[in-house]
C-alpha cells in the first residue's frame, strides 16, 4: 500500500478517536434516557389499570407527556449523532470493486457502520416511545373527558321532587357522624400536643401572618407606587403596571399568611394528617380569593380613581366594589366547604346538595351583577351620555347571553342536571376573572413594550445611536413585540377557559400541546417549529446586518476610490445591495432547513404565475437591469418623458423616479424607459443650447441688430464661450427680416432662466435704438364691406397694424 494512503489512514484514526469517544458517550446517554421513558410509561400504563380521581389522572398524564418529550429529545440527538455518522462514513469514500482497501480504513468503516446500525435502532425505538406516549395520552385526555361528559349529563333527583330530600334525610345521620368523628379526631390531637399551653410554631406562624397581611402588604403596595412614580415614564404605564402589582401583592400576602399560619399548626402538630386536604383547600380557597378581590380592585380603583385603567366611572366602581368583595366570600366558601365534604367523605347526598347551594349562590350571585349592570346603563341612558352608550352596546350582547346562560342554568338545576348548572355558575365567573385578568396583561403588555421600544426612550436612544436603526422601525419593533405578546396571552386564556372544570385534558393538556407545536411539524419534507422559524429570522437579522455593513465600507470606501461616477456607483451599489439581500435570504431559508434545490423548484413551480400574473413586474425588472448595465439613463440626466422635463433622481430595479421642475417626482416604470422614446439632454453632452428667434422691419441695419444680440449673448454670465454664440438670418418675408440666434450654457437646467435674461436685454436694447421687433409674419387690416361694417382680416405680411 502506497505510504500516503498509510498517513492518511492514521490521521484519520488519529483525529476520529476523540471524536467518536464523544459520540460513544452521547448515544449511550440518548439511549438511557429512551430507556428510562419505556420504563416511566409502563408505570403509567399499570397505573391506568385501577380507577382514577381527577387529580391522580392529572398527574399521570403529566409523566406520561414529560416521557414523551424526552423520548423525543433523544430521538433528536440520536438522528444528529447518525447525520456526524454518515458525513464521517461518506468523508471515507466509496468502496471500490476489485481494489483492496486499507485495513485500517477497513476497520473504521465496519466500526462506523456498526455504530450507525445500532443508533438508528435506538432512534425507531424512540419514535416507538412517541407513539405509546401519544396513545397514553389521549387515552388520559378521553378518560377526563367522558368523566366532565358524565358529570354534565347525569340527573339526579330534583329539589322539588320528594326523592331528592328523602335520600339527604336517609344520608344524614351517617354525614353527622362522619363530621363528627373528624371533628373529634382533630380535638384528640389538638388535646394532646397542646397540653403545655399554646406551642410557640402557632404564635410565630400566627405574627408572621399579621406582619405579612398587615405592615407588608401595606408598604410593598406604597413602595411600588412610589417606585412607578419616580422612575416610569408615561401615565399609562405606571397605571397599567401598578394595577398588576396590586393583583400580585393582593393575591400573594394573603396567601403568604394563610401558609404561614397553615404551617404553624403543622410543625406544632396540632391537626392529624387527616385534616391535610382541609388544609390545603384552605389555603387554595384564601389564594383565590384573595385573587378575586385584588383584580377586581386593581380593575375598579374605587379608591384612587386618578389610577384606574379601565374606562368606568366612579359611580360604577362603587357600585361593583361590593359585589366583587361577595364573590371573593363565595370563592372562599365553596373552596373551603369541597375540601371539607372531600376530607370528611360525605355521603352522594350530602354532595349533590351541596353542589346545589353552591350553583344557586353562583346564579344569584351572577344576576345580582347583571341587575347591577343593567342598572348602570338604564342611569347612563337618562343622562344621553352617548358615548358610553355607544361604548356598552357590546356590553349589552354580552349581558343578554349571560342572562340566557343563568336562566338556562337555573332550568338544569329545577330538572335535577347539577353538575350542568354548576358548571354553567363557575363558568361564567371564571371567564369574568379570566377576562379582567386578560385586560390588565394585554394592556400592561401593550404600554411595556411600546415604552421600552419607543424612539425617544433609552432603549430606543441606544438602537439608534449604536445599531443605527431608524427611530420608526423601533416604533415598529415594540407595536410588533406588543402584538407577539398580546398573542401569546389570549392563546393562553383560551387554553385556560375551562382548565379548572376538567375539560381538554386541563392545563397539562394545554401546554402539552404547545409543547407539541414546539417540536415542529412537517410540511413537505421539512420541519418547521418556533425555534427553527427564530433561528431562521436571527440569521435573516445577521446576514442583513452583514449586507448593511459591506454596502457601507463598498459606498463610503472602494466605489469612491474607483474611476466610475455618480451613477456608475449607484448601479454597483443597487446591484450589489440586491445580491446581498438575496444571499441573506437564502443562507436564512436554509437554516430553516430548505436547501437550494427547493427554492429552484418553488421558482419553477411560480413560473407560470410569473409569466402571467406578474408579467409587468418581471417586465419592469429586467429593464430595470437593462438600465443598470447599459445606462442610456443616468441619474444626474436631464430626460423627456412625453411632455414632462426633469432630472433623474433614482433608478431602482423597478421604476425610475425623475424630479420636475415644480419639485414633484415623476415615478416612470422601467419598462417605459426601454421600449418607448425618452430623450436624454445630457446623454452625449451636458450642454444647454438657447434659440433665439424674431424679426426686424427690411429697413433695419442688420449689423447693428446682429452687435446687440451677441453682445446680449456675451454679457450673460451662463452663456458660455466655447461653443461660441451666433446668430443668422433666417429668412426675409413680406418685408421683414427673421433672425434664428443660438447660444449654449452649462445644463440644460439653466436654459429657461438665460434665456429670459437674453430677452430682457434685447427687449430693453431694441427699445434704445428704436428697433421694432416681432414674431412672426402676420398683419391686421380693416376692411370695409358693403353693409359699412369693418371686417377683421388677417393677412400675410410684415406690416404692422399702423400701417
Amino acid at each position: 500500500m502506497p505510504i500516503v494512503l498509510r498517513l492518511f489512514a492514521a490521521l484519520l484514526l488519529l483525529t476520529g478517536t476523540v471524536p467518536a469517544t464523544a459520540q460513544i458517550a452521547q448515544t449511550s446517554k440518548a439511549s438511557r434516557q429512551i430507556k428510562d421513558a419505556e420504563t416511566e410509561l409502563r408505570a403509567v400504563d399499570h397505573a391506568l389499570d385501577n380507577r382514577l380521581d381527577t387529580e391522580l389522572r392529572t398527574t399521570l398524564r403529566a409523566r406520561a407527556t414529560a416521557a414523551q418529550q424526552s423520548a423525543r429529545a433523544a430521538g433528536g440527538d440520536l438522528e444528529e449523532q447518525i447525520a456526524l455518522v454518515d458525513a464521517r462514513i461518506a468523508g471515507l469514500g466509496p468502496v471500490t470493486p476489485g481494489l483492496a482497501e486499507a485495513p485500517e480504513i477497513q476497520r473504521q468503516r465496519q466500526s462506523l457502520t456498526k455504530g450507525r446500525a445500532a443508533i438508528d435502532a435506538a432512534v425507531k425505538r424512540g419514535r416507538l416511545v412517541d407513539v405509546e406516549a401519544q396513545q397514553l395520552i389521549d387515552e388520559i385526555d378521553r378518560s377526563q373527558a367522558e368523566q366532565l361528559n358524565e358529570t354534565l349529563s347525569t340527573r339526579v333527583a330534583t329539589p322539588l321532587s320528594p326523592a331528592f330530600w328523602t335520600a339527604m334525610l336517609t344520608a344524614l345521620p351517617r354525614d353527622l357522624r362522619r363530621v363528627q368523628l373528624f371533628a373529634q379526631e382533630g380535638s384528640r390531637q389538638v388535646s394532646a400536643q397542646g397540653r403545655g399551653g399554646l406551642p410557640w410554631q402557632v404564635l410565630a406562624g400566627a405574627i408572621l401572618a399579621v406582619l405579612v397581611m398587615g405592615p407588608l402588604r401595606i408598604a410593598c403596595r406604597h413602595v411600588g407606587q412610589r417606585y412607578l412614580i419616580g422612575n416610569t415614564p408615561g401615565h399609562r404605564v405606571r397605571r397599567s403596571v401598578f394595577a398588576v402589582w396590586r393583583v400580585i401583592v393582593g393575591t400573594l400576602a394573603p396567601l403568604l399568611a394563610a401558609i404561614a399560619l397553615i404551617q404553624g399548626f403543622r410543625w406544632a402538630g396540632l391537626f392529624p394528617s387527616g385534616w391535610d386536604e382541609l388544609l390545603d383547600g384552605f389555603v387554595g380557597s384564601i389564594g383565590f380569593a384573595a385573587f378575586t378581590a385584588s383584580l377586581a380592585g386593581a380593575v375598579l380603583m374605587r379608591g384612587q380613581p386618578s389610577w384606574r385603567l379601565a374606562p368606568i366611572s366612579d359611580e360604577t366602581a362603587n357600585r361593583l366594589r361590593p359585589l366583587s368583595w361577595a364573590l371573593a366570600l363565595i370563592a372562599f366558601a365553596s373552596g373551603l366547604l369541597d375540601s371539607f365534604i372531600r376530607a370528611v367523605g360525605a355521603s352522594q347526598s350530602a354532595t349533590t346538595a351541596w353542589q346545589m347551594v353552591e350553583a344557586l349562590v353562583h346564579l344569584l350571585w351572577i344576576g345580582a351583577f347583571l341587575l347591577a349592570l343593567g342598572r348602570l346603563r338604564a342611569d347612563r341612558a337618562e343622562r344621553d351620555d352617548d358615548a358610553s352608550l355607544s361604548a356598552s352596546a357590546s356590553l349589552a350582547v354580552v349581558t343578554l347571553v349571560a342572562w340566557v346562560l343563568v336562566v338556562s342554568a337555573v332550568l338544569a338545576l329545577a330538572l335535577g342536571y347539577v353538575g350542568l348548572s354548576l358548571f354553567v355558575a363557575r363558568l361564567i365567573v371564571w371567564i369574568g376573572i379570566l377576562a379582567c385578568a386578560l385586560y390588565l396583561l394585554l394592556g400592561t403588555v401593550d404600554d411595556a413594550a411600546t415604552m421600552l421600544f419607543n424612539r425617544d426612550s433609552r432603549m430606543g436612544l441606544t438602537l439608534t445611536r449604536s445599531v443605527g436603526l431608524r427611530g420608526s422601525l423601533v416604533d415598529q419593533f415594540g407595536v410588533l413585540v406588543s402584538g407577539v405578546l398580546r398573542v401569546v396571552l389570549v392563546v393562553v386564556a383560551l387554553g385556560l377557559l375551562v382548565t379548572p372544570f376538567g375539560g381538554s385534558g386541563g392545563i397539562g393538556s394545554f401546554f402539552g400541546r404547545i409543547g407539541t407545536i414546539a417540536q415542529g411539524i412537517e410540511i413537505g419534507g421539512v420541519s418547521i417549529s418556533p425555534g427553527a422559524i427564530i433561528r431562521s429570522i436571527l440569521v435573516l437579522a445577521i446576514g442583513l446586518a452583514l449586507v448593511r455593513a459591506f454596502m457601507s465600507w463598498l459606498e463610503k470606501r472602494y466605489l469612491p476610490a474607483t474611476d466610475l461616477d455618480g451613477s456608475g456607483r449607484n448601479s454597483a451599489g443597487l446591484v450589489a445591495r440586491y445580491v446581498g439581500i438575496a444571499l441573506a435570504i437564502i443562507w436564512s431559508l436554509a437554516s430553516l432547513g430548505i436547501g437550494i434545490e427547493r427554492i429552484a423548484l418553488l421558482l419553477s413551480a411560480l413560473s407560470v404565475g410569473i409569466g402571467f400574473g406578474l408579467q409587468a413586474i418581471t417586465q419592469n425588472f429586467v429593464s430595470g437591469l437593462i438600465l443598470l448595465a447599459e445606462r442610456p439613463i443616468k441619474i444626474g440626466d436631464w430626460v423627456r418623458v412625453g411632455t414632462d422635463e426633469g432630472d433623474v433622481k433614482r433608478i431602482s430595479v423597478r421604476s425610475t423616479e425623475i424630479t420636475l421642475p415644480d419639485h414633484s417626482t415623476l415615478i416612470v416604470p422601467n419598462s417605459e424607459l426601454i421600449t418607448k422614446s425618452v430623450l436624454n439632454k445630457t446623454l452625449s453632452s451636458p450642454l444647454g443650447r438657447i434659440q433665439v428667434k424674431f424679426s426686424v422691419p427690411l429697413g433695419t441695419d442688420v449689423d447693428v441688430v446682429l452687435d446687440i444680440v451677441l453682445s446680449a449673448f456675451a454679457n450673460e454670465a451662463a452663456v458660455i464661450a466655447e461653443p461660441a454664440p451666433v446668430a443668422f438670418i433666417d429668412s426675409i418675408v413680406d418685408g421683414r427680416i427673421f433672425f434664428n440666434c443660438f447660444a449654449h450654457v452649462a445644463s440644460p437646467r439653466d436654459v429657461y432662466r438665460t434665456r429670459s435674461n437674453v430677452f430682457l436685454v434685447l427687449l430693453r436694447k431694441f427699445g434704445a435704438e428704436g428697433i421694432d421687433i416681432g414674431t412672426g409674419p402676420q398683419r391686421m387690416e380693416l376692411v370695409s364691406t358693403e353693409s359699412g361694417s369693418l371686417d377683421r382680416r388677417l393677412r400675410e405680411g410684415g406690416a404692422t397694424p399702423g400701417d
